[in-house]
């Protein structure tokens, strides 16, 4: 009796090309149809790509074709997060750490300027009373 290991298997490419299995180019099609949203209409997206099942290679040729821009932004809260600008504006990819240094988030954001580095109101208010306080020690109350 034949066993499995025993069948042979040949894998052959079509027209004389290897079959491309990567989730590369898709994404960058999907990214193409944002940044059309984008400027017609202002919305932005972002895109998780630990959603995706990447294969062997695949995210570091989707990196590779959206290159590095003019722009680079590194955050520290409860662990580092890293944001540039691709080759392509209004493009950026996020990766997010935990303390430990574990990736805990990678997106792509197609948006003018990445929403986490946008002042939350909270913390403008904050900066206000602070600023006040500092410019008027001896004033009651903020202005």
């Amino acid at each position: 009796m034949q066993q499995l290991q025993d069948i042979a298997v040949r894998v052959e490419a079509v027209d004389g090309a290897e079959l491309n299995h990567s989730n590369a180019l898709p994404i960058m099609h999907e990214i193409l149809h944002a940044l059309q949203r984008l400027r017609k209409e202002g919305e932005g997206a972002t895109i998780d790509l630990q959603s995706i099942p990447f294969g062997p290679g695949d995210e570091e040729e989707l990196l590779h074709l959206l290159g590095r821009g003019e722009v680079s932004i590194e955050l520290q809260s409860l662990g580092k997060s890293s944001i540039w600008e691709t080759a392509y504006p209004g493009v950026w990819l996020i990766d997010h750490h935990n303390a430990e240094g574990e990736r805990i988030a990678l997106q792509i954001e197609i948006n003018r300027i990445p929403e986490i580095v946008l002042s939350q109101d909270e913390d403008i208010s904050d900066a206000i009373v602070r600023l006040d306080t500092q410019l008027n020690p001896n004033a009651t109350g903020s202005r």
